[in-house]
C-alpha cells in the first residue's frame, strides 16, 4: 500500500503577486511530481495569509468606489480558487512531461469552527502584505484593523484564527484520493463557517492551514503530515548566536520547547503544535515532518528536515 502524505504549503512561500506565484509553483510542481514518482498518495493543503489579505484589501478599495463589498469568507473562497488553479495547472504539466497519467483537482473546502471560540476575541493570524510600523498605525486608526509584528519582517493585519472542528467536504476528498487523484483542499485552512442545523454560514476569520492540514491528515489516516515552510529545519534559539537546528523531536520534547517559548506563535508555533497533535492522534508509526519545499524529497528520505514522532 502506498504511503499517504498530507502536505501543507505555506502561503507566504507562494509569493506576493499572481505573477510571482505562477513562477514559484513550477518548483512546487516538480517536488510533487518527484513524490508521485516515488509512489506516494498526495493531498495538498496550503496557506493564503498573503493572498486573502491582498484580495480583501482590493475589495476594501473597490467598496470606496461604489463596487459592492466582498465579505472576508468570500475572499477566502477566491484565494482557494486562484491558488488551486495555479497549483493544479503547474502540477498537471509536470506530471504529463514525465509521462505520469494522474489527475490533480482543487476542491473548494469549508471548515466548521465554533463561533464562541476565544480566538474571535484575540486576533492572532497575520494576513496580507507587510507594512512599516508607521503605516500600520495609520491604517489601524483609519479602519480599526488590528496589526501585529510578524517575525521581524514588518507589521501585518491580524484576524481571528479559530480552531478547525470539521471538514465539510471530507467524504469527497477521501473519494478523490482513493481513486488515485492528487487533491488540493483546505486551502487557506478552509473557508471558516459555522454550522446551525443544515445551514452553513461564513464567518470572518482565517483558520491556520497547519491545524486544518493536521485535522485532514488525522481524518484521512495519513502516514505523514509534511509541513513545508521557509526553513530546512526547526531551530531552538532561532536567529540568535545560540541557534540549534533539530533533526528530531518527540511530542513531549516539542511541547516542552513550545512552553519555553522557542517557537513564535505566529509562525513556527502552530506548525509544531499541529505536528504534535497529528502524531499523538494517529497510528503508532505516523510521524510529522517540517522542512523547506526544495528539501522535501531529501527530507522524506531522512537526509534533512525535522521529524516529530510520538
Amino acid at each position: 500500500m502506498n504511503k499517504r502524505l498530507v502536505i501543507a504549503l505555506g502561503g507566504n512561500a507562494l509569493g506576493k503577486t499572481p505573477e510571482t506565484q505562477l513562477a514559484i509553483v513550477k518548483g512546487t510542481a516538480k517536488t510533487i511530481a518527484d513524490l508521485c514518482e516515488q509512489g506516494y498518495e498526495i493531498i495538498i493543503g496550503h496557506g493564503n495569509g498573503t493572498q486573502v489579505g491582498m484580495i480583501n484589501l482590493a475589495m476594501e478599495f473597490s467598496a470606496e468606489k461604489g463596487i459592492p463589498y466582498m465579505p472576508f469568507p468570500e475572499c477566502g473562497a477566491m484565494s482557494q480558487g486562484y491558488i488551486g488553479y495555479h497549483l493544479q495547472q503547474a502540477i498537471r504539466k509536470e506530471l504529463l512531461d514525465r509521462g505520469i497519467q494522474k489527475n490533480c483537482v482543487t476542491l473548494v473546502t469549508q471548515v466548521v469552527v465554533d463561533e464562541t471560540d476565544p480566538a474571535f476575541q484575540n486576533p492572532t493570524k497575520p494576513v496580507g502584505i507587510f507594512y512599516s510600523e508607521e503605516q500600520a498605525e495609520k491604517i489601524s486608526k483609519e479602519k480599526g484593523f488590528v496589526f501585529m509584528e510578524d517575525s521581524g519582517r514588518g507589521y501585518r493585519r491580524a484576524v481571528p484564527s479559530p480552531m478547525p472542528r470539521k471538514i465539510v467536504e471530507l467524504p469527497v476528498v477521501e473519494q478523490l484520493v482513493n481513486t488515485g487523484n492528487i487533491v488540493i483542499t483546505v486551502g487557506g485552512g478552509g473557508i471558516p463557517v459555522t454550522e446551525k442545523g443544515n445551514v452553513l454560514e461564513g464567518i470572518a476569520a482565517v483558520i491556520d492551514k497547519d491545524r486544518a492540514s493536521c485535522l485532514l491528515a488525522r481524518e484521512l489516516k495519513a502516514d505523514m503530515l509534511v509541513i513545508l515552510t521557509a526553513v530546512e529545519k526547526v531551530s531552538l534559539f532561532f536567529k540568535t548566536p545560540q541557534q540549534k537546528e533539530l533533526d528530531r523531536m518527540t511530542a513531549d520534547e516539542a511541547e516542552r520547547y513550545l512552553q519555553e517559548g522557542h517557537f513564535a506563535p505566529g509562525s513556527m508555533g502552530p506548525k509544531v503544535e499541529a505536528c504534535v497533535d497529528f502524531v499523538r492522534n494517529s497510528g503508532p508509526d505516523a510521524c510529522a515532518l517540517i522542512t523547506s519545499l526544495p528539501k522535501a524529497a531529501e527530507a522524506l528520505e531522512g537526509k534533512t528536515g525535522t521529524r516529530i514522532v510520538r
